[in-house]
């Protein structure tokens, strides 16, 4: 990264960014002898990024709106988000639902409830169904129905999209913006950063909108993996229960306090653990760990019982079937194959009947049932991570427009804000949320220009 210029506030010098590809002595980017001009330029072609450049043309229809994305097809990320059907949202949406300045995030929610999303991407064409989680999906059960919905609606409301566009300098001018793009120069009134976050590398999101955010004058909190599946030590017995589901309450201490505590499904895999549960948790473990605080994950397998109350359950079994084994008694209460696996984990003999479990045993077992301590040795990385947890600070950003209260005239959206939901489409209905009032807020102050210009004349 080249810096053209000294850090300073962005209200009295011009900040340039210039990122210079790994290979570009080899494929220099064209001379920029294209210049173009746009009334409000978005960088970044992912769902913020299309939802931003759909708004910003529906409130100025006049307006000259350019979407830029250095991918040569937008949208990875839609495409491959939900296993492939994209879980647009979900049935019900609170503040609790994300993580981050909630104070901020019920502001923003505010700005376009559930019912204002389903009705967008109905407009869009795109039907909707509810599954029993309370997660929406297409009922095409297709990504690429949402992905073209998007696309469609942008092209033919007149948006100027372009794809294999990269970015590679942004400057700061008295009319606006400049955005030097690997084609050319793109001149712009109103910027919107819509660029994601870390997740997912492959698809376009590597982190580059927070080199430009800082850059420009902001901050960004440290960026670490979240809905990232964990990785536990090679002792563990997971491999022999790879693709078993179980329901299990996950309880997360750092530093010896309780952060978090829910219940959901578990899926063991060959790795380690992953799941809806899992994949919520994981954002307390990856922040603590990059902080180098000490923190442990612990689960129960017997959602709703306590110990006592499963020290109580366990001895009536016993008196009443002396003679079952231990594992079939376990089986009445969790999958025989964990089951098994937690006995000779916990250095009890499956096969022991009832009568014969010692008391030191029989409450071993029941600690291992009821506070499992996981060997968790990392996560899975960006690479497998559905989103980002931090970046730009909430406290940034003017909630009601989506407008940085450093730079005026750049806005942000999305991912790239300090700002993370559990899993669920709660990431998505951010991402429609903020870019739909960042181009609606963009456009909105154009045409207020506009009119004050006219009055002026």
């Amino acid at each position: 990264v080249q810096l053209s210029a000294r850090k300073s506030r962005p209200q009295l010098r011009t900040p340039v960014l210039k990122v210079v590809e790994k290979h570009s002595m080899k494929n220099p980017t064209p001379s920029p002898d294209k210049t173009s001009t746009a009334d409000v330029a978005i960088i970044g072609g992912g769902a913020a990024g299309l939802a931003a450049a759909i708004a910003a043309r529906e409130h100025s229809q006049d307006a000259r709106i350019y979407l830029l994305d250095g991918a040569k097809s937008l949208g990875a990320k839609i495409l491959v988000s939900g296993g492939g059907r994209c879980n647009v949202t979900h049935d019900r949406v609170t503040p609790k639902d994300f993580f981050g300045n909630r104070h901020i995030i019920r502001n923003v929610l505010a700005a376009c409830s559930l019912e204002q999303t389903i009705a967008w991407l109905t407009s869009l064409g795109i039907e909707l169904k509810r599954e029993d989680s309370g997660k929406m999906f297409p009922t095409t059960d297709k990504a690429r129905t949402v992905l073209n919905a998007l696309l469609a609606r942008a092209r033919d409301s007149g948006v100027t999209v372009c794809p294999d566009h990269r970015v590679n300098e942004v400057t700061r001018s008295e009319s606006g913006f400049q955005v030097r793009h690997r084609y050319g120069l793109l001149h712009a009134a109103r910027l919107i950063l819509a660029t994601g976050g870390q997740s997912l590398p492959k698809t376009g999101s590597d982190g580059f909108g927070y080199r430009l955010a800082r850059f420009l004058g902001h901050h960004v909190t440290p960026t670490v993996p979240a809905l990232v599946p964990l990785l536990l030590h090679h002792s563990m017995f997971h491999t022999t229960l790879s693709g078993l589901s179980q329901e299990v309450v996950l309880t997360t201490q750092v530093d010896g306090r309780e952060a978090d505590r829910r219940t959901g499904s578990l899926l063991w895999t060959h790795f380690g653990i992953s799941g809806p549960v899992v994949m919520d948790v994981s954002r307390f473990w990856t922040l603590a760990t990059n902080q180098g605080l000490h923190v442990d994950l612990y689960g129960n397998f017997v959602p709703g019982r306590s110990s006592e109350e499963l020290k109580e359950w366990f001895l009536r079994q016993t008196v009443e079937h002396p003679k079952r084994s231990l594992v079939r008694t376990l089986s009445l209460l969790v999958p025989e194959r964990f089951a098994e696996s937690l006995c000779r984990h916990s250095s009890c003999d499956p096969q022991h009947i009832m009568a014969q479990v010692a008391r030191t045993d029989r409450d071993r077992l029941l600690n291992a049932l009821t506070r499992f301590r996981f060997p968790i040795e990392g996560d899975r990385g960006w690479n497998f991570a559905e989103v980002t947890a931090g970046g730009v600070p909430l406290e940034e950003i003017d909630y009601r427009t989506m407008e940085s209260k450093l730079l005026p005239g750049l806005y942000l959206a999305g991912e790239l804000l300090d700002c993370d939901g559990r899993i669920g489409g709660f990431n998505f209905q951010w991402a429609w949320t903020t870019g739909g009032l960042a181009g609606r807020s963009a456009a909105k102050s154009l045409l207020a220009k506009n009119r004050h210009q006219e009055a002026l004349d």
